[in-house]
């Protein structure tokens, strides 16, 4: 019987093989070395090559606490193919507690990468060159940054039944429908064949115990839906089915001042209804902040100082029939 290779830096994995191998490119400026962990447990049964990836932003910890408890609670072990886990790809980031990687750059920007460029792009093509080329389908698990926290939620592109499919069984409470960005990891992972899905949920450097199990549940039937998960393992179907969002717009401040949020992430707001208010800390003026249209709030500002311009809130503009 013939099986299908997979190679992650070089080295094959076999069939019931469980295996940690560390990614390094470049250590500390104080010689340390860092490592980036991937783990891999492939099953003795042939099938697809899974991999999920978390930390791309330093700073976005909860995705790393999905990945995390996939592994904890072996999940990541498969009843047929391969699972690859990443907790953490921008190791630097990480350890700075730092969305960007030491040279300033995004490392979601960067993609393929350069064997020659900067640090980041250096990362990006080591990551698309040795690990991308066996994987066949990939969850990358991100945050809201800047103190915003995003509802949980799938982001697909417009136009791809298969991914369409993949979204309906992950089923996260929202399915945004947004053009990969050039740069991005998930516009690369297209142009490679992969069919990738983006989680979105929580904030930057905070854990949320809900987004987490939105993050792993959803995972856990994204595997079913591929006869991976190990029949130990109890899936525990939606509440109701995702809601797909075509066009949404952001809220931004029209005043500085102390935020207070009046408005849970998630919510159908009509228009007109207010959602917050901004004070300043004399007591001079208190802003209302309504609603510009009927949506969803599927990002929301938790920070208790705006300024002008800062973006407040997500909302949902025209759903998906």
């Amino acid at each position: 019987m013939s099986y299908k290779k997979v190679t992650v830096l070089g080295e094959t994995i076999y069939p019931g093989e469980s295996i940690t191998l560390n990614m390094e490119i470049a250590r500390l400026h104080t010689m340390t070395r860092l490592k980036v962990p991937i783990i891999i447990e492939r099953s003795k049964y042939d099938g697809p090559v899974v991999l999920l990836t978390a930390g791309l932003h330093g700073d976005e910890i909860n995705g790393t606490e999905i990945v995390r408890q996939i592994i904890v609670r072996k999940i990541n072990k498969p009843k047929r193919g391969t699972i690859i886990c990443i907790p953490v790809i921008n190791i630097f980031g990480f350890v700075n507690k730092s969305r960007e990687f030491p040279d300033g750059r995004d490392l979601n920007r960067m993609f393929p990468g350069s064997a020659r460029g900067s640090l980041a792009s250096r990362f990006a093509w080591h990551l698309i060159k040795e690990v991308m080329p066996s994987v066949d389908y990939c969850i990358d698990f991100h945050a809201g940054g800047a103190s915003r926290f995003n509802a949980a939620q799938i982001r697909i592109v417009p136009n791809n039944p298969e991914l369409k499919e993949l979204s309906d069984v992950f089923n996260a409470p929202f399915t945004l429908y947004s053009k990969n960005i050039a740069g991005s990891f998930r516009n690369a992972c297209g142009k490679l064949g992969v069919k990738i899905l983006l989680f979105e949920g929580g904030k930057s450097m905070d854990i949320d115990k809900d987004i987490t199990q939105e993050g792993v549940r959803g995972t856990k039937r994204f595997l079913e839906h591929l006869d991976m998960l190990n029949p130990k393992k109890e899936v525990k179907p939606a509440d109701k089915p995702s809601v797909y969002i075509e066009r949404s717009g952001w809220v931004r401040a029209n005043y500085s001042g102390l935020f207070q949020n009046h408005t849970p992430v998630g919510k159908l707001v009509e228009k007109g209804e207010p959602i917050a208010t901004i004070t300043d800390p004399f007591g001079k003026f208190e802003h209302l902040v309504k609603a510009p249209n009927a949506g969803y709030i599927i990002n929301s500002n938790d920070a208790s100082i705006v300024y002008q311009g800062d973006a407040i809130f997500h909302i949902s503009q025209k759903l998906a029939e």
